[in-house]
């Protein structure tokens, strides 16, 4: 607990069988209550690893359900468990665990609802070896969802995120895609839905087991990126009206 909230970590894994021990190690249980890992039917022994780790909330997917698909599970499995702040961690270590306490301070003392480990504040991200080709489609990317959402964040594409229970339960993030995407969606409706987000600077490494998304799956996740931001400019305008923008 912190400040009286029980905090629970998230892992939406999928093929993270040579990195979640590792990840799993260096999260702060005097801090965290309890972590949730949801294997989303991985190809590997992510499964049978998480499994020697003595789990106490494995979940595992008969079948890919895709990032968004598994990170519903998570948020539901979280609220289910009666989390009042929930930190999404990805299993394959490219984010520091020990950044958990400070985002679950910002929350648990009630200055911000979401927080966000950036990777653009400062130099992490070139620094931490992300290609250049990545770095510049995110900037590229972030500064049209900030002139389109009209909001100041050094980046929307970050995976590492902590989330008050209010928010969790207020946004419809069932609505949004299965798929890369539904990272950017869920930003769009905590903005959409009134909530203010914090930053807080990431550090960041690239390595062979470290996941990653090809060229192809990169474009596509690029195009629905642009879509998102669209839509929450038409919808705010109020030129079309998109039901993931109605609360729960």
């Amino acid at each position: 607990m912190l400040l009286g909230k029980k905090i629970i970590v998230v892992l939406p894994a999928y093929n993270a069988e040579k990195t979640i021990a590792q990840t799993i190690a260096e999260i702060p249980l005097d801090l965290v209550d309890e972590y949730v890992v949801v294997d989303d039917a991985s190809t590997d022994n992510t499964i049978q690893v998480a499994s020697t780790l003595r789990v106490k909330n494995l979940i595992k997917h008969d079948k890919n359900r895709g990032y968004g698909g598994n990170q519903k599970t998570c948020y539901d499995t979280a609220l289910a468990l009666n989390a009042d702040i929930v930190i999404m961690l990805h299993p394959d270590y490219q984010y520091t665990p020990k950044l958990i306490p400070s985002m679950a301070h910002l929350i648990a003392s009630g200055l911000y609802p979401v927080v966000i480990a950036s990777r653009i504040l400062g130099k992490g991200a070139l620094k931490g070896g992300m290609p250049k080709y990545k770095y510049i489609s995110n900037r590229f990317l972030t500064w049209v969802q900030n002139l389109l959402i009209n909001q100041k964040l050094s980046e929307y594409h970050s995976g590492y995120r902590a989330f008050s229970r209010e928010v969790l339960e207020k946004v419809n993030y069932h609505a949004n895609s299965d798929d890369f995407v539904f990272d950017n969606q869920m930003l769009a409706q905590i903005f959409m839905a009134g909530f203010e987000i914090a930053e807080i600077t990431c550090p960041t490494k690239y390595f062979e087991e470290a996941s990653s998304i090809n060229l192809r799956r990169s474009i596509k996740y690029g195009l629905g990126v642009l879509r998102t931001s669209l839509g929450y400019f038409f919808h705010k305008t109020r030129m079309i009206s998109l039901p993931m923008y109605k609360s729960k």
